[in-house]
């Protein structure tokens, strides 16, 4: 049986222009099901997990970077209406963008399965 993978704190880039506020974070090894954006009142949580790790490897040799599982809670410089948030992942990197509003507005966002993993 194998090992759990540890959570990872993930790193983002976070820009805003005058209507929205963006954020993205490189989860690779997730699938779009898998992640999860939860907007609160303070916050953006983004979080996400992994289909298997390491399938059938014999002899790890060498292990100088890992995916998943993920999360990171970003504090909001400002309020956004998370229920017309749009999330997108691809090649590896989750995008959040958020309209920016007077009053924040929470939620929670899932992306759904669009297709046949590949690798």
């Amino acid at each position: 049986m194998q090992e759990q993978a540890k959570i990872q704190h993930i790193p983002i880039k976070m820009y805003r222009t005058s209507d929205r506020l963006v954020i993205a974070t490189p989860m690779p090894g997730s699938q779009p099901e898998d992640i999860l954006v939860k907007v609160t009142e303070n916050s953006v949580i983004v979080q996400g997990g992994i289909r298997a790790l390491l399938k059938d490897i014999k002899e790890l040799l060498i292990d100088e970077w890992s995916v998943g599982s993920y999360y990171r809670e970003i504090p909001l410089p400002n309020s956004v209406d998370g229920e017309h948030a749009n999330v997108t992942y691809g090649n590896g990197v989750v995008v959040v963008s958020l309209p920016r509003c007077e009053k924040t507005v929470p939620a929670t966002l899932v992306m759904e399965k669009t297709g046949i993993a590949h690798g």
